[in-house]
């Protein structure tokens, strides 16, 4: 992995951890109870074809019981569940329990309400495609 790909991993993670304890600071479950996913920039690449836009790969571990904040990505993502079972829901949708497998599709207009490890006792790790404009940030702060 390159400097900027090992930098944007680290704000990733950073970002994921700070949007954590925000979201439990507004009335969800305490940040001490709930584990934090580990989030990792695998690759991003520039598309010649298309000005302007990128496509970005991350991997996301959830420890047992992990639970995501509130967020959006202002970009096309599909999450490919390679272990484990996830429960994923956008605002509007009802949630979506996605086994090793399985896809889950967020738009960027969708507010991801909903992301969880489904289980207490065994971990899970998904890996995300995202199509975006390379000058947006992977994770935005939402309510």
């Amino acid at each position: 992995m390159n400097a900027r790909a090992n930098w944007a991993a680290i704000a990733l993670s950073m970002g994921l951890c700070l949007l954590s304890g925000a979201a439990f600071a507004h009335g969800g479950t305490h940040a001490t109870d709930a584990p934090h996913a580990v989030v990792a920039e695998v690759a991003s690449q520039a598309l010649q074809d298309y000005p302007g836009k990128e496509i970005t790969l991350i991997t996301v571990d959830y420890p047992p019981g992990a639970v995501d904040p509130v967020h959006r990505h202002d970009a096309h993502a599909i999450v490919y569940v390679l272990d484990g079972t996830i429960i994923m829901g956008v605002r509007g949708k009802p949630e979506q329990t996605i086994k090793a497998g399985e896809t889950f599709y967020e738009g960027p207009n969708d507010v991801h309400t909903v992301g969880r490890n489904a289980s207490q006792s065994k971990p899970a790790r998904f890996v995300v495609f995202l199509l975006k404009d390379k000058e947006k940030p992977l994770l935005i702060p939402a309510e």
